[in-house]
């Protein structure tokens, strides 16, 4: 169980970064940082500040709720009793979401071009504060995979730190190996999206019937109390 939970929590970091939404902004945000770098030796920087930057994010978020959750002594009484059985609902809906059985509308964060240039133009260090707004623009499986994913997660084993920390890593792991292609040259770049979109497509379907699959066990062994 203890090895399953960073497993877990790096896997869905990654699932994150990878899922259509968020990997199109990645790329087109370090592609627009790396085209107004006059230094291409500081692109692969830029990558890993931005990186820091979406991680930071999702680690001080997930942070906060967590510690809210179990700290908060009403609240950490009603997840001690409830938890098991508000898993397996939330594992199951989020399933679905991977899915796409279900959908959900999500406000979005409008970030204008002049916007955009006055953070770039901060080179390097801009790249880290883009990275930052980029990670606060929820899309519905990003969402799903970090609010009904990680957060139960997190709050099960009372991780306030660790597995956010794992999951922020995650996060940045598929954004640095696009800083690194921008770095060498962008002639890899539509070969690796198509190829790592193709693989999103998959393993978001395998992950979807696993969450839901241990979301029915929860729920028949907690709710139901069949098991």
């Amino acid at each position: 169980m203890e090895v399953f939970l960073p497993l877990s929590a790096i896997w869905l970091g990654i699932l994150t970064s990878i899922s259509p939404c968020p990997l199109a902004s990645n790329i087109a945000a370090v592609s627009y940082i790396s085209h107004r770098i006059a230094h291409k030796n500081f692109v692969f920087f830029s990558g890993i500040l931005y990186s820091i930057g979406r991680s930071f994010t999702y680690i001080t978020l997930g942070f906060l709720i967590v510690k809210a959750m179990v700290d908060i002594p009403l609240l950490s009484d009603f997840l001690q009793r409830y938890m098991n059985k508000i898993l397996g609902v939330i594992l199951i809906l989020v399933g679905m979401v991977l899915l796409d059985l279900l959908h959900i509308n999500l406000p979005s964060l409008p970030f204008s071009e002049n916007f955009t240039k006055k953070i770039t133009k901060r080179g390097i260090f801009g790249a880290m504060l883009l990275g930052i707004l980029f990670a606060l623009a929820f899309c519905p499986v990003s969402a799903a995979l970090f609010f009904g994913g990680l957060i139960p997660l997190s709050i099960k084993a009372e991780s306030v730190i660790t597995l956010p920390l794992i999951y922020g890593i995650g996060t940045g792991l598929p954004v640095l190996v696009f800083g690194t292609l921008f770095a060498l040259g962008t002639e890899y770049i539509n070969k690796v999206y198509s190829r790592v979109a193709k693989l999103e497509n998959y393993t978001k379907r395998i992950t979807g019937i696993i969450f839901i699959l241990i979301g029915i066990y929860y729920s028949l062994t907690y709710i139901f109390e069949i098991f």
